[in-house]
C-alpha cells in the first residue's frame, strides 16, 4: 500500500511539471532560508555552552549613581575576587579579567600592534574551558611576565616553530616576556575573545587594594546548590565593610551620607550564559547580542516557512479541485477515506523531501557567503548533530502533512455523490480559502518590507548624522610614545604638508572616553561623575568642535595646565549659567586638584547614538599616546602613505598602525547593519517566495478561466481589460494584507526603536511606500501571465465549444 502511495505521488508530480516546479523551489527555497536561520539562532542561544562549568559561572557588574547619573558597568576592583573567596562561602573559585589595546610586541625582526590582550589570574585554565595545545595549564599563566597566545597568532610569529620558552618584548619599555603557553583560537561563541593572555602578576595593579577603582572584570564560580541570594547579600555587606571608608576618604562623606544624596553603589550578579544575550551592562568585553533580534529571526524563519508552506497549499488546493473524479471513483470501487487521506499527505511529503534535498544543496553551497553576512564561523558539520538531523526530518514532514492537509481531509470527507455530481469541485473553486491565504503570506511579506525600510534608515541616520564635529577624513595612529624625543618634530612635519590640515595628540579617541571620574563644584558638597580626556592645544581645531563660549587652549597662557574645556551637557548637570571662570574640584589624584572653566564646546556625540550625550571635560595634555591627523584631500590613500613615510624616519622599525575615525564610528553599529543585511536578505527571499505562488496562482486562475477570457475576447474586450479582470481580486487581497499588516508593524518597528535615544521617526510615508511596493511586486507577477492570457486567440479557445 505505502509503495502503491509513493508510485502514485511520484506519477502525479512528473503530470504537472509546471506546478510540481514552483512548490519544489519555493519549499526548498524556505526550508534553505529557515535552516540558516535555525543556524543563527542556535548559535546565539549556545553562547559560552562550551564551559563544563557554565551553569555555575558568574560575572559580578557595578551599580553607580552620582550627582544624578546612573551607570551599570562591567568594571570592577582588584580587591574584591580574592576578598569574595575569603568570605562568602558559596563562592568556589574567582577569576579577573584585565583588557589591554593597542599594545606594541616584537619578536626578532617582526613587530605588530597587538589587541585583544586580556591580562588574568593563573588558574584561568582551570575556571574556563578553552584548551591548552602547548604548555602547563597549572603554571602557564603564573610567573609574572608570562604569556599565552592563540595558535593563529604564534604561527604569525613563529611559523610552524614552536612558540613555547621564546621571548617577546611588549611595550614602550621594552620589557622581556616569555611564552609559556599555546592555547586553541576562542570559539565564535564566546562573549570574549582575546589574542594573548598575560599573567596578572605582570601588572601592579592586579594586587591593588583600592575599592573604588574599577577597571577589570570578575567572574566566579558558586559551589553547586548555592543560593544566589545569599552570595548577593554578602556583596552588599562588603560595600558597606570596603567601599564605605573609601568614601569617607576621597569625598569626606560617609556611605550614609552618600546614599541620602540619592547615591548608590553596589555589586550585580550575572550567569555568564546570559551575558551575550541579556547584557545591561555597559564595557563589556565585545559587541553582545540582543535577545529581542533571536526572537524577530526566529519570527522571520516561521514567516518564510509558512509562505512556502501557504504556497504548497494553495496550489495543491487549486489543483484538487480537477482531483475530485479520482476522488469519487477511487471512493466508488471501496477505498476507505484513511486511505485517500495517506494519499494525499504522501504525495505532500514527497514535495518535502525533494525539497529539503534541493535545501541542503541550497545550504552547503551558500553556508560561506552566509557567514560573511551574519559574521559568524558556522560549518557544515552542524547538519550532522542528532538534535539538528531530527529536527531537519521532522520539520520536513510537518510542512509536507501541513501544505496536503488542506485538500487530504476536505476533499475526502464528501460523500460520492456529491463528488460525482461536481459539487465539491465547483465549491473548490471558489477560491475563498486561497485569498484568506494569499491575504495571509502577503501580510507577513508586507510587515518584513516594513520592518527592513525602517532598519535601513536608522542605520542610515546614524552614519549620516551630524555628531556635532567632523569624523571624515580623520586618521588615527596609535602608540605616539614609539616616536619618544620625536615627538614634536613628526608633529611639526605632517603641519607642514599640503595634504594635511591639523594634528593633535590625546589619550583618547572619539568614539568613546574611555576615563569617567569624580568633580565637585568649588564649595559644593555634591559630587558628579564626568567623562574625562587630554588633548593638546590643536585638539579642538582638528576635530571641528564648535567653541560657544570663552576661548580654546593657549601657548600664551602657562596657567592652562589647569584648565579645561566642558560641553553643554556639563554646563547642565552642573546649573551654571556663566560657566567661563567657574572652577570644578577634580579627586582623581592623590590630592584634590582645582581646574578653572575657560571655554564651553557645543555638545558632540562621543559614543553612540543609543546613548545622550553626557557630561564631558578635556583637559590639556601634550602627551597623550594617540595621533590625529586632519587629512584636507581626495588623495587619501597618497596622504596615509605620506604619513607612514614620515612615522618611518622619526619611530623607524616601529610598527605604523592606524584607523580613520568614520570606520570606527560604523564599527559601533556593525551588529545593527548585520542584522539589516539579513533582513533585507530574507525579506527577499520572503517575497520571492510568496511571489512564486502568486505566479503559479495566476497561471492556474488564468487555466480556468480560458473559456471566459475567449467569449471576453469574441465580444470585444480590449487586452486592457483581460488584465484588469485577471488581476483586481489579486491586487485585492494585496490591499487587505497590507491594512492588517500595518498595526503589528508599527508595534514591533516602535519596540526595536526604543533602543536608540536619536532615532529616525515612523511616518505614514514609510507604509504608503511598503504597500506600494508590495502592489507592484504582486501585479508584475500576477500581469505576465495575465498578458499571457489575453494574447490567446479566442477562436483557439471556442472552437470547440
Amino acid at each position: 500500500m505505502f509503495k502503491n502511495y509513493i508510485k502514485v505521488g511520484i506519477r502525479n508530480i512528473l503530470k504537472q511539471k509546471f506546478y510540481a516546479a514552483i512548490n519544489i523551489l519555493g519549499l526548498s527555497i524556505g526550508i534553505a532560508a529557515a535552516m540558516f536561520i535555525v543556524f543563527y539562532v542556535a548559535d546565539e542561544l549556545t553562547y559560552d555552552q562550551f564551559h563544563q562549568k557554565i551553569d555555575r559561572m558568574h560575572r559580578v557588574g557595578l551599580h553607580g549613581k552620582l550627582g544624578g547619573q546612573e551607570v551599570y558597568v562591567t568594571s570592577t576592583c582588584p580587591p574584591l575576587a580574592h576578598t569574595m573567596m575569603d568570605e562568602i562561602p558559596e563562592v568556589e573559585a574567582t577569576c579577573r579579567l584585565w583588557e589591554w589595546d593597542n599594545v606594541v610586541m616584537k619578536y626578532e625582526d617582526l613587530a605588530f600592534t597587538e589587541e585583544d590582550i586580556l591580562l588574568t589570574d593563573s588558574n584561568f585554565f582551570d575556571f574556563y574551558s578553552f584548551r591548552l595545545l602547548e604548555g602547563n595549564p597549572k603554571t602557564a599563566l603564573k610567573e609574572p611576565r608570562s604569556i599565552v597566545m592563540t595558535s593563529s597568532v604564534a604561527r604569525k610569529y613563529f611559523g610552524d616553530e614552536t612558540g613555547l620558552g621564546k621571548l617577546i618584548t611588549v611595550g614602550n619599555d621594552g620589557d622581556t616576556y616569555t611564552v609559556t603557553g599555546i592555547v586553541q583560537d576562542p570559539p565564535g561563541n564566546s562573549h570574549f575573545k582575546f589574542n594573548f593572555l598575560f599573567s596578572m602578576s605582570s601588572s601592579d595593579f592586579g594586587s591593588s587594594e583600592q575599592w573604588l577603582s574599577n577597571s577589570l572584570h570578575t567572574y566566579f564560580i558558586v559551589r553547586e546548590g548555592s543560593e544566589m541570594n545569599n552570595v548577593q547579600t554578602k556583596l552588599d555587606d562588603m560595600v558597606v565593610k570596603y567601599v564605605g571608608p573609601e568614601i569617607q576618604q576621597f569625598m569626606g562623606i560617609s556611605l550614609q551620607k552618600f546614599l541620602d544624596q540619592d547615591g548608590a553603589y553596589g555589586y550585580l550578579i550575572d550567569r555568564v550564559e546570559d551575558i551575550h544575550l541579556n547584557s545591561r551592562l555597559e564595557g563589556e568585553l565585545e559587541p553582545p547580542g540582543d535577545i529581542a533580534n533571536v526572537y524577530l529571526f526566529i519570527a522571520i524563519g516561521l514567516f518564510i516557512l509558512l509562505i512556502a508552506s501557504i504556497n504548497f497549499m494553495n496550489l495543491s488546493t487549486a489543483r484538487s479541485a480537477g482531483r475530485t473524479r479520482e476522488v469519487g471513483m477511487r471512493k466508488t470501487f471501496g477505498s476507505f477515506r484513511s486511505q485517500l487521506i495517506g494519499q494525499f499527505l504522501i504525495e505532500s511529503i514527497i514535495y518535502s523531501i525533494i525539497a529539503l534535498v534541493l535545501a541542503l544543496i541550497i545550504v552547503g553551497t551558500l553556508m560561506p557567503q552566509f557567514n560573511l553576512l551574519s559574521g559568524k564561523e558556522l560549518e557544515l558539520n552542524i547538519l550532522l548533530n542528532t538534535w539538528m538531523i531530527l529536527g531537519t526530518l521532522g520539520l520536513t514532514i510537518l510542512v509536507g502533512v501541513l501544505a496536503g492537509s488542506y485538500p487530504a481531509f476536505y476533499l475526502t470527507h464528501f460523500k460520492v455523490t456529491e463528488i460525482l455530481k461536481g459539487k465539491v469541485a465547483r465549491g473548490m473553486k471558489g477560491g475563498g480559502i486561497r485569498g484568506i491565504l494569499v491575504v495571509l503570506q502577503f501580510g507577513m511579506s508586507i510587515f518584513l518590507i516594513i520592518f527592513t525600510i525602517i532598519v535601513y534608515r536608522q542605520l542610515q541616520y546614524t552614519q549620516n548624522k551630524n555628531l556635532g564635529f567632523d569624523k571624515e577624513q580623520v586618521l588615527v595612529v596609535y602608540n605616539a610614545s614609539r616616536l619618544e624625543n620625536n615627538r614634536d618634530a613628526f608633529k611639526n612635519e605632517l603641519s607642514n604638508q599640503n595634504m594635511i590640515t591639523d594634528v593633535s595628540y590625546s589619550n583618547s579617541v572619539i568614539p568613546g572616553v574611555n576615563n569617567t571620574t569624580v568633580f565637585r563644584k568649588a564649595g559644593a558638597e555634591e559630587d558628579h561623575i564626568i567623562g574625562v580626556y587630554f588633548g593638546d592645544y590643536e585638539h579642538v581645531n582638528t576635530m571641528g568642535f564648535q567653541l560657544l563660549d570663552g576661548r580654546n587652549f593657549s601657548r600664551d597662557f602657562p596657567t592652562d595646565s589647569s584648565a579645561i574645556l566642558i560641553n553643554e551637557a556639563t554646563v547642565k548637570e552642573l546649573g551654571w549659567t556663566n560657566p567661563i571662570n567657574e572652577e570644578l574640584i577634580s579627586f582623581n589624584g592623590d590630592e584634590p586638584e582645582k581646574l578653572k572653566v575657560i571655554g564651553v564646546l557645543k555638545d558632540f556625540n562621543f559614543e553612540s547614538l543609543r546613548n545622550t550625550v553626557r557630561p564631558l571635560i578635556i583637559r590639556l595634555g601634550t602627551r597623550g599616546n594617540l595621533i590625529t591627523v586632519k587629512l584636507n584631500t581626495g588623495e587619501v590613500k597618497e596622504a596615509v602613505n605620506l604619513i607612514e613615510t614620515k612615522w618611518k624616519e622619526f619611530a623607524a622599525n616601529e610598527p605604523f598602525e592606524y584607523e580613520f575615525m568614520d570606520q570606527n564610528f560604523d564599527e559601533m553599529y556593525r551588529t545593527e547593519q548585520r542584522m539589516g543585511k539579513l533582513f533585507a536578505v530574507f525579506t527577499v527571499i520572503a517575497i520571492f517566495v510568496a511571489c512564486l505562488g502568486l505566479f503559479g496562482l495566476a497561471a492556474y486562475t488564468a487555466e480556468q478561466r480560458t473559456r471566459e477570457i475567449g467569449v471576453r475576447k469574441a465580444l470585444g474586450a480590449s487586452g486592457f481589460n483581460i488584465v484588469t479582470l485577471l488581476s483586481k481580486e489579486f491586487m485585492k487581497f494585496v490591499a487587505i494584507s497590507f491594512i492588517l499588516a500595518v498595526g503589528p508593524a508599527w508595534y514591533f518597528i516602535d519596540k526595536w526603536l526604543e533602543g536608540f535615544v536619536y532615532r529616525v521617526s515612523i511616518g505614514a510615508g514609510i507604509f504608503i511606500i511598503s504597500g506600494l511596493l508590495a502592489l507592484i511586486i504582486a501585479l508584475l507577477t500576477v500581469s505576465y501571465q495575465s498578458i499571457k492570457a489575453s494574447r490567446v486567440n479566442p477562436a483557439s479557445t471556442l472552437k470547440y465549444e
